[in-house]
């Protein structure tokens, strides 16, 4: 088995990042804290208006290379306030209302966080024949308040958004488990392949940008904006991906992905065959396990707002193999975690200054 690459503090780390809400537009926190980890390992950062933060390595040199996982997760928003003081919720990103009822949740507001539960009916009171299933438009939270009045003294209003509280565990010696790997994951993946470069003296060429951007999972809004900033020549995204071994979930028309079996690298019409074929390389040059996957036309992830941006940069899109997404129990593998990082690290080395990846050299 190949020497753990991940340290005391990068685990300390990944559990204050993971532990620390970051929902879609409010993701300002959780940069702040990426930001201080990668620090010692960058020469500068660019940040947005919007929240996307980006460390660079040689900021003067005129290649330009991404590595970009993004840092938002799910949430709710409040949306509307009964008399008697419930409150009904929208989505902020593809949060799953069947996982709702009898969840905790944390309601950020100016004067800070109110704590609240999804209540659902009691097992007793519901009619056996005509069961109800959670919908948007039934689950509702209670904080305790006797009325609208109460609710809104509390700080909570219209907007306020709403995450759950579920924090870092370990399953198994090596089962990473919690809410938000999708995409906290691929933030501290980033940010461990720039400590990799740092701490074993490597010299880029060329400039390496390390994105970590917002609002992916609103359409790859963070990205979209950020990539006509950095203007870059090639781009690697990371970002999770089904494991399609656990129950209820169709390989046939899903593939096959599972936690422990290494990266998942995809092969889609945004994802630049050349450029892919580098990063295979490196994985089979550094015997990297790997799994492969396809989509049919749009990755679903950053991928897309990169590649297709700035009249075409070549990307390529690595992905973490993931079970239960989108609930509060996501689980990814450690060894997984450790050989995305590899695979990046290796494949920024074989990156040459100025590569243009075309095929009609």
């Amino acid at each position: 088995m190949t020497e753990s690459i991940l340290n005391e503090d990068s685990l300390d780390f990944l559990e204050r990042y993971l532990n620390n809400a970051a929902p879609t537009g409010y993701e300002w926190d959780g940069q702040k804290l990426w930001m201080d980890y990668l620090r010692p390992y960058v020469d500068e950062f660019i940040t947005d208006t919007y929240g996307t933060a980006v460390g660079v390595i040689n900021p003067q040199a005129k290649y330009k290379v991404v590595i970009e996982g993004h840092a938002d997760e799910i949430s709710w928003y409040v949306n509307y306030i009964t008399d008697n003081g419930l409150i009904y919720v929208i989505r902020n990103g593809g949060s799953d209302h069947q996982i709702a009822p009898s969840k905790m949740v944390n309601i950020h507001t100016k004067e800070g966080i109110v704590k609240g539960v999804f209540g659902w009916p009691a097992i007793h009171t519901r009619d056996k024949s005509d069961e109800k299933a959670p919908k948007p438009d039934n689950i509702f939270i209670d904080i305790g308040a006797k009325d609208k009045d109460e609710v809104e003294k509390m700080g909570v209003h219209v907007g306020c958004v709403i995450t759950y509280p579920d924090t870092f565990t370990i399953l198994n010696k090596d089962k990473f488990v919690c809410r938000a790997l999708d995409n906290r994951m691929g933030g501290f993946m980033i940010a461990e392949v720039a400590r990799l470069l740092k701490e074993n003296n490597n010299e880029l060429d060329f400039g390496l940008y390390v994105v970590n951007s917002v609002q992916e999972e609103i359409g790859l809004r963070g990205a979209e904006m950020i990539t006509h900033t950095i203007k870059p020549n090639a781009a690697i995204i990371t970002d999770v991906t089904h494991d399609t071994t656990t129950p209820m979930i169709e390989k046939k028309t899903t593939g096959l992905a599972e936690i422990g079996k290494g990266p998942v690298i995809t092969y889609a019409p945004a994802v630049q065959q050349r450029f892919r074929d580098l990063i295979i390389d490196a994985a089979q040059e550094k015997n990297i396990p790997f799994q492969r996957a396809a989509s049919s036309r749009a990755t679903g992830t950053d991928t897309d707002a990169f590649a297709y941006s700035n009249g075409g940069v070549p990307s390529a899109l690595i992905s973490l193999p993931l079970r239960y997404m989108h609930t509060t129990v996501e689980m990814v593998h450690r060894e997984d975690v450790e050989n995305v990082i590899r695979l990046i690290y290796e494949s920024v080395l074989k990156i040459e200054n100025g590569q243009k990846f075309s095929y009609f050299d």
